[in-house]
């Protein structure tokens, strides 16, 4: 049990700090994130709101405050991975930026249910 919960901290690190860089990206780069969000068809106003959803996310994932809160933050980053596949795809970019993130989304799930299953 032990080796799997450095395993789901390593990956849930490397998780977290994707998704504060990307979120300090949406703050920090707006001008260059509304061009990227317009080109994917997306509204730019989502921007900020995604910003702060990703930090409150990281911030349930790595607290692991209430297994629920955990779970919807774990539900919240895979549908944004989800999306961001279809988004890319959609206008002929490559999806290979976001499937990474999504292996460590993976790895980081499923090494918290099996080492908290009894949580």
């Amino acid at each position: 049990m032990k080796r799997i919960k450095i395993i789901h901290w390593i990956f849930t690190g490397l998780f977290s700090i994707m998704l504060l860089m990307g979120a300090s990206m949406y703050i920090m780069k707006h001008e260059e994130m509304e061009l990227n969000f317009a080109a994917l068809g997306f509204p730019t106003w989502l921007i900020y709101p995604m910003a702060t959803a990703k930090i409150l996310g990281v911030v349930a994932i790595l607290t692991k405050f209430k297994k629920f809160i955990v779970e919807w933050a774990y539900a919240g980053f895979l549908f944004n991975l989800l999306l961001a596949i279809g988004a890319h795809a959609a206008v002929g970019e490559s999806i290979t930026g976001v499937l990474m993130p999504l292996a460590f989304w993976a790895v980081s799930y499923i090494t918290w249910k099996m080492a908290w299953k009894e949580a």
